[in-house]
């Protein structure tokens, strides 16, 4: 079998019931860059509304758009869709789909609270460690103020998991 050579990642789209509003809190509370500000993408003739039209089908009119990286150089797409709404149980991890994305920060206790703090919440009580006593590795699932699901661990994914965390 032909190995494969691994791909880097290079960016994720999250959708926002308020763009400007998701570019302060992911400048502000997570140190990420603005690439773009928020800017009004039309549906017309232009090659952006070409592709959006190629990507979300016909009548989809307009959206606002921002463009983040990320410390470690990773791209973070901002979308608010003009009929855009909040699920009523936003965390359906047991649908298809991405349900969180991580974010490394070796103080996971301090970043939880700024995001608490700019009107995120937990959704674990308090940080867990993978290896109590050995390892000081931690992690906590949180959700933004718009209701995506992100975590935080204290370390790599693969120092976490070299191990076999669990």
């Amino acid at each position: 079998m032909n190995k494969v050579y691994p791909r880097s990642f290079s960016h994720i789209g999250l959708s926002v019931p308020n763009v400007e509003q998701a570019v302060k809190f992911y400048t502000e509370v997570m140190g990420w860059y603005v690439i773009m500000q928020p800017t009004d993408i039309t549906e017309d003739d232009s090659p952006i509304g070409e592709m959006c039209t190629e990507v979300f089908g016909a009548g989809w009119g307009s959206f606002k758009i921002a463009h983040l990286s990320t410390g470690d150089r990773i791209g973070v797409e901002l979308f608010q869709f003009k009929n855009q709404e909040n699920p009523e149980n936003n965390f359906e991890y047991w649908k298809t789909g991405i349900f969180h994305f991580c974010v490394q920060d070796p103080n996971v206790e301090e970043l939880a609270e700024r995001i608490v703090a700019a009107g995120g919440k937990k959704r674990m009580a308090a940080p867990r460690f993978y290896y109590p006593g050995e390892k000081p590795y931690r992690m906590i699932y949180m959700e933004d103020p718009f209701g995506n699901i992100l975590e935080i661990y204290s370390h790599s994914y693969e120092l976490i998991y070299s191990a076999g965390a669990y």
